[in-house]
């Protein structure tokens, strides 16, 4: 059986270790009302009292609605200090900025939000000497679920390790919300967005498969293409080496 509590222990002291060697003030993380958030800020409030949850709905309803109840209820459940800033203004006016030199795709328009966010969070951290915690967890990282230089960006990630459903146990442990823990996943990009539905296939398959289990074969064949497309945001920087002679 899983020691949650060691892991949370370990997990925690990860935390407070890299805050004191950082020498900064504290940590922020972009509260989305999600499972993944609410872990990280769960995790960050243990290890440094300093940490703040950034709320920062975008144009979508849900993200003004269900998902801005669910993360203050979380907030509240574990006294983590929040902020809400708006960004829709803001994602609206890069947007009629660039459509006045290019054709914007779904895909280009649905990744301004995410890096709009990740700009907002470190804006924060560099006015108030915190470090940026990242959300992403392993499943949505194999998978290449998330914007490059947007919610995959970040100082530390205590998550990264945890698939989707090792994430649901761990609230579970945690007594976190039953609104978190039963929550359809979404990026919240648009109204009715769930990431199951978006990648066509579930968590539950992809957990299966990243650990060796047994998946059908168009679940195969979907987790197999997003994971070979997406291979450009888990690498490095492409940069140039000379080659010797």
């Amino acid at each position: 059986m899983r020691d949650y509590s060691k892991e949370f222990a370990d997990r925690v002291q990860y935390i407070r270790s890299l805050v004191e060697t950082s020498g900064v003030d504290g940590i922020v993380f972009g509260n989305s009302g999600g499972k993944d958030s609410a872990l990280v800020g769960i995790l960050c409030k243990f290890a440094c009292e300093n940490t703040v949850g950034i709320m920062m709905p975008c144009a979508s309803k849900r993200n003004f609605e269900q998902d801005m109840k669910d993360a203050k209820e979380v907030a509240e459940h574990f006294g983590i200090e929040s902020r809400v800033i708006d960004l829709t203004d803001v994602r609206q006016a890069e947007i009629d900025r660039l459509q006045s030199i290019t054709t914007l795709t779904n895909a280009a328009v649905n990744n301004i939000a995410p890096r709009l966010r990740m700009t907002t969070l470190y804006a924060v951290a560099a006015s108030e000497y915190r470090l940026v915690a990242g959300t992403g967890n392993r499943s949505e990282r194999y998978m290449g679920y998330f914007t490059k230089w947007g919610d995959g960006s970040c100082d530390f990630n205590p998550i990264s390790d945890l698939t989707a459903t090792e994430i649901i146990e761990f609230l579970k442990w945690l007594t976190a919300p039953a609104c978190i823990i039963n929550k359809a996943p979404s990026a919240g990009l648009f109204d009715g967005q769930t990431d199951e539905d978006e990648m066509g296939v579930s968590y539950h398959a992809i957990d299966s498969y990243i650990n060796g289990g047994e998946v059908s074969p168009t679940e195969k064949k979907i987790i197999d293409r997003y994971h070979r497309v997406s291979e450009h945001k888990r690498s490095g920087i492409n940069v140039f080496k000379q080659i010797d002679e």
